[in-house]
């Protein structure tokens, strides 16, 4: 999560999306005053700045308009984005992401102990994929949501035009959190998997118009 009050925006870190190569690409034209949550070189260096500041929710990488409500005297104004992804294809690589963790949460160890097509399956997962739409992540702390462009990130050329507009430069993104699998998405998927993914992830699926292609 990015905030910047030079800038007029507030950058939203919906994970497995591309998160952590906006940031880096946002984090090199950042200004002073900026407020940065992550695991980034600016952003750890920054962190102790966010000592004392009292919030609705959680501080950190991924947290959402909800969470940061108070972090700044009004969001009202801020030019506020994410980044989207294919759903099927995001799960991937969650999927593998996890099973690199050894941290306790349910999430970790359920990929630990299945494919990724039961992993897929999985009620746990299913649910989790339900309760966390692209507009979870935007709504504010009075259940409004707030974002003024959600940039699909095959998309991103194209989509993430309005941001250059309002930022007056264009950011490349770097190559960060490779994970370890195979490139394409749909070889990891049975038909039953591919279905759960398509229920839980219908509203992004629909409203960002995904195809399992």
């Amino acid at each position: 999560m990015i905030l910047s009050t030079g800038r007029n925006y507030v950058f939203i870190h919906a994970p497995k999306t591309g998160g952590t190569a906006m940031t880096l690409a946002l984090e090199d034209r950042a200004m002073k005053d900026d407020i940065m949550l992550g695991d980034t070189p600016k952003a750890l260096k920054r962190r102790r700045r966010l000592q004392d500041v009292k919030t609705r929710g959680r501080l950190w990488k991924h947290s959402t308009m909800a969470d940061i409500d108070g972090l700044v005297p009004r969001l009202d104004g801020l030019f506020a984005f994410t980044l989207v992804r294919n759903p099927w294809d995001r799960l991937v690589s969650y999927y593998h992401w996890l099973r690199d963790q050894d941290f306790d949460h349910p999430a970790v160890a359920l990929a630990g102990q299945m494919e990724f097509a039961d992993f897929a399956c999985a009620a746990q997962t299913r649910s989790s994929l339900k309760a966390s739409p692209a507009r979870h992540y935007m709504t504010d702390a009075e259940g409004h949501e707030r974002c003024d462009l959600y940039i699909r990130l095959e998309q991103y050329d194209t989509d993430a035009a309005p941001l250059w507009d309002h930022l007056g430069f264009h950011l490349t993104l770097p190559h960060a959190n490779a994970s370890d699998r195979v490139a394409d998405y749909r070889v990891y998927y049975t038909d039953e998997a591919r279905s759960a993914v398509a229920d839980a992830c219908s509203e992004d699926i629909q409203r960002f118009g995904y195809r399992f292609d």
